[in-house]
């Protein structure tokens, strides 16, 4: 089937050519343009996917893109849409080395970015053999190319763009916050693309004509398919923790805006400022939270700054899959927030329409084809498995990572996607969250799961957040869980704390064999969404912090 998903830009500037598709007041364009109109987003895509297809690309190149969130952003990604180009999009947030890494293994035949990522490219010669093409976003220096804003002042060209690909193409490359490992690949293909832009709209109810604050990036493009004008936040989202909480609060109050995503961490920024200040948020009607668990404690204080019309959702995916369920706050606050705080995991919700979830037997093994035999029966914790149209089919590059994560159905036409995490599924179908099946801590008496132990703790009014790790050789770890409180202790306060926390875990079944508690002083969390712990580094730490007399 011929399909490009920049048609869906294309069909929004027919239907709405004046609308405000982006508004950027903080990052203007390379034009000068802090706002754009859909039919001017259009028109400056369509420029720059005619000249890229005067390169003489193949449909389905890769083009390294690395600009900052703006006007300028949206545009480039549409007119590698147009043009049949892939964009390979690696998080900045992972530093210099890992992002050179990733763009090395992505193998993009040009670079689209602004002049600090050219002059960090110069400094990674392997890099350098792969990239024949450069557009500078801003202000050209040695290394040559073209400037995007030459490139947008041409006179426009008739001809066939969106370029016809195929809904199966390559779409784009989008690279993993690396929290469990190495960032990989994610392959994109246009049909992926419209199966979310579908899901977002029906699942998540996302109407057009709204204005969306778009703190993350990534999830800001699918704006302009949607019919949604997107409000461009100063701050930097590669970098969400350290946001000023003003730079949510105060657009959402200005601009009227009728749709948020924001990462759990910046939700609770958010909810701080705007409770210490008596301000509401009437103009919301939905706000999505998700990127990592969302507690149903950040999900109650956020509510009360809301409408009582308004809902806010914290749907369940990954960039291997997203969206795949929902669950509103008025489910969790009335039904699951009890459940989740005695240690049942976090529920997320119901598939959506077309999408299929499952649990099976927890393994670290590839499986060679799915087979009834490996799901288990409702109420057991297993490993999540999911399957969709807008599910990835692999790694760019990776084969092994790819043979471990898919598993193809008998007949070959279709193929379940391991999630990664562990959960189970409740008499009703809904998913419950238990945490990622690395993080599982496997002990000579049994097997605990993060997010049903860590919740037992975090009941703890001292509590801002804790961590179950494992220390030692999987089969015979001593659990542990690390202690991030809410305020320092003095003096002799963190034994009798200790006393409280054993007392806790003795009194839940889960968490009888845990015995051991350590403070740290801050978690170290992913770099995209600042909320993620890295327990990986915890488990190192807390090892270390044992072997000390």
């Amino acid at each position: 089937m011929v399909f490009n998903i920049a048609s869906l830009l294309t069909e929004a500037a027919r239907k709405w050519p004046e609308r405000p598709a982006v508004i950027s007041p903080h990052r203007p364009d390379v034009l000068g343009r802090g706002q754009v109109t859909y039919r001017e987003l259009d028109e400056s895509s369509s420029r720059l996917g005619a000249w890229l297809r005067d390169q003489g690309l193949p449909r389905g190149a890769r083009l390294a893109v690395l600009t900052r969130p703006g006007v300028n952003f949206v545009t480039v990604i549409f007119g590698l849409f147009k043009a049949g180009l892939a964009p390979v999009l690696v998080d900045p947030g992972l530093g210099r080395a890992r992002l050179l890494n990733c763009l090395a293994e992505g193998r993009p035949s040009g670079l689209v970015g602004v002049p600090l990522a050219h002059l960090a490219s110069l400094t990674a010669p392997g890099l350098l053999k792969h990239l024949g093409l450069r557009v500078t976003v801003g202000r050209r220096f040695g290394w040559g190319g073209a400037s995007l804003a030459d490139i947008l002042k041409a006179p426009e060209r008739p001809g066939e763009l969106p370029f016809p690909t195929r809904a199966e193409d390559l779409a784009a490359v989008l690279f993993t916050s690396g929290s469990t490992g190495p960032a990989k690949g994610v392959i994109y293909t246009h049909a992926m693309f419209a199966a979310q832009v579908e899901a977002i709209r029906e699942g998540l109810d996302i109407r057009p004509g709204g204005r969306d604050l778009a703190t993350f990036p990534l999830f800001g493009l699918f704006a302009p398919a949607l019919g949604l004008t997107s409000i461009i936040p100063d701050f930097d989202p590669t970098r969400p923790a350290q946001a000023d909480p003003r730079a949510v609060i105060e657009p959402i109050l200005r601009h009227q805006v009728t749709s948020l995503f924001a990462s759990p961490t910046l939700l609770t920024k958010a909810t701080a400022h705007a409770h210490e200040r008596g301000l509401t948020l009437p103009s919301l009607e939905r706000v999505i939270s998700a990127g990592a668990p969302v507690p149903p404690r950040a999900v109650d204080s956020f509510q009360s700054l809301l409408s009582g019309e308004a809902v806010l959702q914290t749907p369940y995916g990954a960039t291997e899959g997203v969206p795949l369920s929902r669950i509103d706050a008025g489910e969790i606050l009335s039904r699951t927030r009890a459940l989740t705080e005695e240690g049942q995991g976090l529920c997320v919700g119901r598939p959506l329409p077309g999408v299929s979830l499952a649990v099976i037997r927890i393994t670290d093994e590839p499986l060679a084809k799915f087979s009834p035999d490996l799901l288990l029966p409702e109420g057991e914790i297993g490993e999540i498995i999911a399957r969709g149209p807008m599910v990835s089919p692999g790694y760019f590059e990776r084969p092994g990572d790819t043979a471990r994560s898919v598993i193809p159905d008998p007949d070959g036409q279709k193929f379940w996607r391991r999630m990664g995490d562990v959960g189970w599924l409740d008499p009703e179908g809904r998913l419950w969250f238990c945490g990622r099946k690395a993080h599982r801590v496997v002990t000579g008496s049994g097997v605990l799961f993060s997010i049903p132990c860590e919740a037992v703790f975090n009941n703890h009014p001292l509590v801002r957040r804790s961590a179950l790790v494992g220390v030692g050789p999987p089969g015979d770890q001593k659990p542990v869980i690390i202690v991030e409180l809410v305020s320092r202790l003095k003096g002799p306060a963190w034994p009798g704390l200790t006393a409280e926390l054993a007392a806790l875990a003795r009194a839940n079944p889960r968490t009888l064999a845990i015995e051991t508690f350590l403070p740290h002083p801050a978690f170290p969390v992913d770099p995209r969404h600042n909320a993620k712990i890295n327990r990986e580094a915890l488990s190192a730490w807390a090892g270390d912090a044992l072997r000390q007399p």
